[in-house]
């Protein structure tokens, strides 16, 4: 058989990526795979190789397909400076307890398949489905909205354990280390963005104190792929302790920027963010409902400093600089 394999990113011209010269090599794999998970390729065979992502000096995502008893695909998880095998343990213990495809609840986590510490790769399933992202517009939203709702706060509510904290003291951080890199590029608009960060720090000041849970961190639509009625959670590098409000509050915010920057209307999925914040305002109690709209608040104006990096997004910073200052004029009480 032909196996083709798809390096668009040319990673093989990288020196600092010789190690990945094997994982593209279809011997090289099949050999490595038959020897490790037998009896997962014991009836199929390699059918293709494809490199779907890649980020500079950091990581890679590997699409391993397969052929023969029945068709499925493994993603091999590359980080540069290392294997993350704290990502692949921690989904490995949500998989085997609560999170597996036959969970009752329909929310689970990807399998995850092992790791290959030659490649600094861990290996999972690929599930099908599409992402949140192209059916929250859907007729169906609202419900989609409400599920999320308690995907989140299943993983909230699991024990797992982790050595990463993310206080609100982190979060500012964030805002206060880019946001001031905007002033240097757009000089005119230094006095909006120098409030904003004064306004953001009273925020996140006026909070008060709450356990810390395990919280994914990086929660939005693109974050959860939907198979028929079953959910998948993504993408658990990030997973820390924190305050749970934060999951809620960061994809609200994506959802309002999404809104803003591909539907051309800030409220145009209003309705999935309030059933979505409501919905989880019901599993943990009313005082979560500030909690979230501060999150929210924090992370669109994260997203003011993103719009700069991403050519295509360029043209929607001064609409979320102003959103934001709508929203810290009358939203937040």
């Amino acid at each position: 058989m032909n196996i083709q394999v798809n390096d668009s990113f040319n990673l093989l011209s990288n020196p600092n990526l010789s190690f990945l010269k094997d994982a593209l090599s279809p011997k090289k794999v099949e050999k490595i795979l038959k020897k490790y998970f037998p009896d997962l390729i014991k009836k199929n065979c390699l059918s293709g190789i494809k490199v779907i992502r890649y980020k500079a000096q950091k990581r890679c995502l590997i699409e391993y397909q397969f052929k023969g008893e029945q068709e499925f695909s493994l993603l091999g998880k590359v980080k540069f400076k290392g294997t993350d095998t704290k990502s692949y343990y921690l989904q490995k213990y949500l998989w085997e307890n609560g999170f597996d495809d036959h969970s009752l609840d329909n929310v689970s986590v990807p399998q995850p398949i092992g790791v290959i510490p030659q490649w600094k790769m861990w290996l999972q399933r690929k599930v099908p489905g599409y992402t949140t992202t192209l059916l929250l517009g859907k007729p169906n939203g609202v419900n989609i909205a409400q599920k999320i709702a308690y995907a989140a706060y299943k993983l909230h509510q699991f024990p797992a354990k982790t050595d990463r904290y993310h206080t609100i003291d982190n979060e500012l951080h964030i805002l206060q280390k880019k946001l001031p890199l905007l002033s240097e590029l757009y000089p005119h608009w230094q006095t909006r963005i120098s409030e904003l960060l004064k306004e953001c720090n009273k925020l996140g000041k006026s909070l008060s104190y709450i356990p810390s849970v395990g919280i994914h961190r990086d929660f939005y639509a693109d974050q959860i792929i939907i198979n028929n009625s079953r959910l998948y959670l993504l993408d658990l590098d990030l997973y820390c302790y924190g305050d749970p409000s934060l999951d809620i509050g960061n994809f609200i915010a994506h959802i309002t920027e999404y809104s803003l920057r591909v539907l051309g209307d800030f409220k145009a999925l209003n309705n999935r963010e309030i059933a979505l914040q409501e919905a989880f305002i019901q599993l943990t109690g009313e005082e979560s409902k500030k909690r979230i709209m501060i999150y929210k608040v924090l992370t669109l104006v994260r997203h003011i400093y993103i719009s700069t990096q991403i050519k295509e997004r360029n043209a929607y910073t001064e609409d979320l600089i102003r959103l934001c200052e709508s929203y810290l004029e009358t939203e937040i009480t």
